[in-house]
């Protein structure tokens, strides 16, 4: 029976103290001496200094103790170890223990057997810029409590709206990823399209009832956000008509349009498609020019959820695959994924910034408007958060130090390794290949050496498989499933992030896969 670390016990092996009701006496708010000091301000700089030489020199610490992708053991052992750290760190050593502690127990997406999921590397000039974001703190909120960040924030996010085809009507924000992005998409679909069918506004009186029922249209592999947004919009998760897909997990376009025909004799109202560029499993791209066209004809939004697949963007090769993304209404992009940012760098652009009317806000706190007739702006009104970090700093850094070309060379080189990649598979006789990579995610499965006939079992091994490679630390690998029922559905999943991998890191990840695999088959 596996046994779990809770939190009651965890708490006691960290020797914290319960929470508690009674009252405390006032703290002492008088400064001592060497009392701590801060990251801002001029002396803030000579400050940081010592400490970071003492981050920098853990993190080599803790990196060279894991020695692998990620800690070997299973998560119970780490939880325990994470713990006793937690209590033994004390004073001056805190920074420097906790840190190669988290450094040991991190998953290293820049080990290139740290391949599962859409958890870039980031670049070592990214992480920089956003140090300077951590010891400036500003917010995004108001005006004044980020003057520089402000511009620069809307300088970027027009470059970024002229990559994905916008003109000077767009706008847009920096969210913390596409979940947010898609979230805000549909909201504005919602406020658009059941706002005009109904003379109301939705923002305001709520989802209309007793009317059409509104419908979102997705793939079937589609991210999750998308329903979990129709339920917080109050649109309700059945809302949403999954949609075909073929066997790469591309949205069938003759489905869609039977879909949206469906709903049209039904007398339901069609709210948004939302096309996906970039699947999480095999990063294939809907047919967007021909979604936007079926949802031009049914009066609906089209958002593109382009978390993943807008990388493409920056590259000249794989740029045309998102043929159509400029028709979209809304358009998530995440530069956390193939964009190597920190996280969170997601982005949320629309064509028309007069489709944003419904998210403006004012609080006479922060935006005044007296303050913006007097020319001081404010981004409030683009975000449904209010306190918001100056993300697009690391971005804004990135994009003018290497360029649009330097990063479509790192997104070619990572296409590279995936076909690389599906090659090595083929070639393999215990590896079967899903279908072609389209961006850099792999998608395969390993098959038993006897009784390969057996789904049940096949599924089992595979999902098996890459626990074993998680508890021996030598390689983090996703796992997944493709729509459909029943077994035989499991797949493996290498999503290619690190750059700087070679086309034979791969292959000793795939032999680890197989050696991992034939290990299950012969274990009880």
């Amino acid at each position: 029976m596996t046994s779990h670390v809770h939190a009651s016990e965890l708490r006691r092996a960290a020797r914290l103290p319960a929470a508690r009701g009674d009252a405390e006496a006032p703290p002492d708010t008088t400064a001592a001496p060497d009392a701590p000091a801060l990251s801002g301000g001029t002396a803030g700089p000579a400050a940081l200094e010592p400490l970071l030489r003492t981050v920098l020199t853990a993190l080599a610490e803790g990196a060279g103790r894991r020695a692998g992708p990620v800690p070997a053991g299973a998560p119970d052992a780490l939880a325990a170890h994470v713990a006793e750290e937690f209590a033994a760190a004390r004073g001056e050593e805190a920074l420097s223990r906790l840190t190669a502690l988290l450094a040991y127990g991190s998953a290293d997406p820049a080990d290139p057997s740290c391949a599962a999921h859409l958890h870039c590397p980031p670049l070592a000039v990214a992480a920089a810029a956003d140090l300077a974001v951590s010891a400036l703190n500003p917010s995004q909120d108001s005006w004044d409590q980020a003057p520089a960040a402000t511009t620069l924030e809307t300088l970027l996010l027009a470059e970024l709206a002229e990559l994905v085809g916008y003109d000077e009507e767009a706008t847009g924000v920096l969210t913390s990823g596409g979940t947010e992005s898609n979230l805000m998409g549909l909201m504005l679909a919602r406020d658009q399209v059941l706002g005009r069918a109904s003379g109301r506004r939705v923002e305001v009186d709520g989802v209309p009832r007793g009317g059409p029922r509104p419908r979102v249209f997705t793939s079937a592999a589609a991210h999750f956000s998308v329903q979990r947004s129709a339920a917080l919009l109050g649109l309700g998760e059945d809302a949403v008509v999954p949609v075909a897909v073929d066997h790469a997990l591309r949205m069938d376009p003759s489905a869609l349009a039977e879909a949206l025909k469906r709903c049209s004799d039904d007398g339901e109202s069609p709210v948004a498609v939302v096309a996906t560029a970039g699947t999480t499993d095999t990063g294939a791209i809907d047919p967007l020019r021909a979604c936007a066209e079926a949802a031009a004809e049914a009066g609906a939004w089209l958002h593109v959820d382009a978390a993943y697949g807008g990388g493409a963007l920056l590259s000249d090769r794989l740029a045309p695959l998102l043929d159509g993304i400029a028709l979209a209404d809304s358009v998530s992009l995440d530069w956390h994924k193939l964009g190597w940012q920190p996280i969170a760098a997601g982005v949320f652009l629309v064509r028309r910034a007069e489709t944003y009317a419904s998210l403006a806000r004012r609080a006479v706190y922060l935006n005044p408007r007296d303050d913006e007739e007097a020319g001081y702006p404010s981004l409030l009104g683009l975000s449904p958060r209010t306190t918001r970090r100056a993300d697009a700093f690391s971005m804004a850094v990135t994009l003018r130090a290497l360029g649009r070309e330097g990063l479509g060379r790192l997104v070619d080189a990572c296409h590279g390794l995936a076909l690389a990649g599906a090659a090595a598979v083929r070639a393999h006789p215990r590896l079967e290949l899903h279908c072609d990579p389209v961006l850099s995610a792999l998608l395969f499965r390993y098959l038993p050496t006897t009784g390969s006939e057996d789904a049940e079992r096949t599924d089992r091994i595979n999902a098996s498989l890459r626990r074993r490679l998680l508890r021996e630390g030598r390689a983090v690998v996703g796992r997944t499933e493709v729509p459909g029922e029943g077994p035989g559905r499991v797949r493996l999943k290498l999503t290619l992030l690190n750059p700087y991998a070679t086309p034979a890191d791969v292959t000793r990840l795939l032999d680890a896969v197989a050696a991992a695999g034939r290990a299950e088959e012969a274990a009880p």
